[in-house]
């Protein structure tokens, strides 16, 4: 097998960088959205259930162009950030990583929420009767009881980020060192003449990661409760 030049080493290690960055910011927004929709009954509760869906049916292009649309430096968003604080996502790294927790967010939302789900709500009743306020139910019991599912979305959510591709490039395009992830040194090298071998090195390390996320997702699954341990 073709050995991974030094360019490769970099997009392996920015793609990292970019999946756990994305995971971690978005991870507290994944939870909250979670939660209103496991608890919640409020109006536009089927709307917002599409809005977090929507990244899963939409082409990744469309998703991304979205965000350049609205993120880029000309952007009603975009423009805002780089007016009042300086931060520029467009063609940058920190770009991808929106790209990235966008793409990923329906499978953490999705994962946790369903972990919530199955709490059982006399639990959260019990604890109210105690003297609990719902900050302190959510916190000392709903959030300890979805740990596995939050673990579980994190992962997902993680692993999706790492091969995310279609809206990352069109948002932030393909630089070197800056937001060529795994997903786009792959696409460069199956253009380049002789880049073969480097595009098959760089996607057995895309499906080892990949397969490696799914294992610890499911062995986390069997051994939360109920979960056919």
């Amino acid at each position: 097998m073709t050995a991974l030049s030094p360019e490769a080493w970099t997009a392996i290690a920015l793609s990292f960088r970019i999946a756990a960055v994305s995971t971690l910011v978005s991870l507290p927004v994944a939870i909250a959205v979670a939660f209103a929709l496991s608890r919640g009954t409020f109006r536009g509760r089927t709307l917002v259930e599409g809005l977090v869906q929507l990244p899963l049916v939409l082409p990744p292009v469309v998703t991304g162009y979205v965000l350049l649309l609205l993120f880029g430096r000309r952007g009603p968003i975009g423009g805002f950030l780089e007016s009042a604080f300086g931060v520029v996502l467009a063609f940058r790294w920190t770009g991808a990583v929106l790209a990235a927790a966008v793409m990923a967010f329906p499978l953490m939302v999705r994962a946790i929420r369903l972990s919530m789900e199955a709490v059982d709500v006399r639990l959260e009743r019990a604890a109210g009767t105690l003297g609990a306020g719902p900050l302190a139910t959510f916190a000392l019991v709903t959030l300890p009881l979805s740990l596995p599912g939050i673990l579980v979305g994190a992962t997902l959510a993680f692993a999706k980020a790492l091969g995310e591709f279609g809206a990352t490039i069109t948002f932030v395009s393909n630089i070197p060192g800056e937001t060529r992830t795994i997903a786009a040194a792959i696409y460069t090298a199956t253009q380049t003449p002789d880049g073969d071998g480097e595009a098959m090195a760089l996607t057995l390390v895309a499906v080892l990661i990949g397969l490696s996320a799914l294992v610890v997702s499911e062995w986390i699954a069997r051994r939360a409760p109920g979960g056919g341990r």
